[in-house]
C-alpha cells in the first residue's frame, strides 16, 4: 500500500472513531414502509424515540428500535460511561434500497406477473446533544 493510501486509510479511520452508529442490512421490508418509521424519530432525542418506536403499531418500529438500542451501546462503548436522558439524539438516519427479489405469479390466460420483493438498508447515527452546539459556533 502506498504512503497517500494509507494516510487517507488512516485519516478515515480517525474520522470513524468520533461517529457513533449503528447499520441494519437487507430488511425484508420496502424503503418506503422503513422510511415512514424513520421519519417519526428523525432528529429527536434517544429516549423519547424508544418511546415512539415502542408504542408505534408499524412492523417496522420493533426493526428500527432495536437498531437505535445498538447505536447507544456503540456509544456507551466508545466513550465507557452510560448515556443519560437528554445527552443523545439521532443526528441522521437513512434508509436506502438494498437487492429486489424478483419473483413470478401466475396470472390468467397462460401470462405471469411480476412481483417485486424489496428490501431496504438502514443506517442510524446518534451524537450528543452539546457536540452538536459546539460545532456550530
Amino acid at each position: 500500500m502506498g504512503v497517500r493510501k494509507r494516510n487517507s486509510a488512516q485519516a478515515r479511520k480517525e474520522a470513524l472513531k468520533t461517529l457513533y452508529f449503528a447499520k441494519l442490512t437487507n430488511v425484508p421490508t420496502s424503503p418506503r414502509k422503513m422510511r415512514l418509521v424513520a421519519d417519526l424519530v428523525r432528529g429527536k432525542e434517544v429516549f423519547r424515540a424508544l418511546g415512539i418506536l415502542k408504542f408505534s403499531n408499524k412492523e417496522a418500529a420493533a426493526r428500527v428500535e432495536k437498531l437505535l438500542r445498538s447505536a447507544i451501546a456503540n456509544w456507551e462503548a466508545k466513550n465507557e460511561r452510560k448515556a443519560e436522558s437528554g445527552e443523545l439524539y439521532i443526528s441522521s438516519i437513512n434508509v436506502d434500497c438494498a437487492p429486489m427479489l424478483k419473483r413470478l405469479r401466475t396470472a390468467p390466460q397462460g401470462r405471469g406477473y411480476r412481483i417485486r420483493k424489496r428490501s431496504n438498508h438502514v443506517t442510524l447515527y446518534v451524537d450528543t446533544i452539546d457536540n452538536d452546539t459546539k460545532t456550530k459556533d
